[in-house]
């Protein structure tokens, strides 16, 4: 799984993703994880250049793919 944490957000501490199974990882600074399900690799490139994590996560992940709290 590729690990992305070189950011600040006041909500999330990392994200990582798993590119054979499209799968994204968001781990918020509470300890909390959740994995959301067939994010395509462009999804995630976005996700990692987003200036807000958490704007991007309300606006493009949440609603838009299957998820499970890890």
């Amino acid at each position: 799984m590729e690990t992305f944490d070189a950011f600040e957000s006041s909500n999330i501490s990392s994200l990582g993703y798993d590119e054979e199974s499209a799968t994204l990882q968001v781990t918020f600074q509470n300890g909390t994880a959740y994995q959301y399900f067939d994010v395509p690799h462009h999804v995630w490139a976005a996700f990692k250049a987003a200036e807000s994590k958490g704007v991007f996560l309300n606006t493009e992940i949440k609603g838009a793919y299957r998820y499970s709290r890890a």
